[in-house]
């Protein structure tokens, strides 16, 4: 079997803001596939996806509310010091 991922989705709370920071703080570009409830972020391979926290739930089907630690972490890996503090 071909050991490879094409998406994450995250939800987040607030799509607008959360667009916001990987746009004007990463500096990605957004899929011109996205629309106002989903953002797309090709990432070489693979896409970040961010989805309203309580549709993906719904999608999932499982309750919306959260507690705790949700068991996920994303890490960007800088290459320099001057790197991390350009993101």
């Amino acid at each position: 079997m071909r050991q490879k991922l094409t998406m994450i989705t995250l939800g987040v709370k607030d799509i607008k803001r959360a667009a916001a920071f990987y746009e004007k703080g990463l500096g990605w570009e957004k899929s011109s596939a996205s629309m106002d409830d989903i953002a797309f972020f090709p990432l070489g391979g693979i896409i970040l996806a961010l989805c309203p926290i309580d549709s993906l739930a719904e999608d999932a089907l499982v309750p919306a509310k959260r507690n705790g630690f949700s068991g996920i972490t994303l890490s960007y890996n800088a290459i320099s010091e001057k790197e991390v503090d350009d993101v």
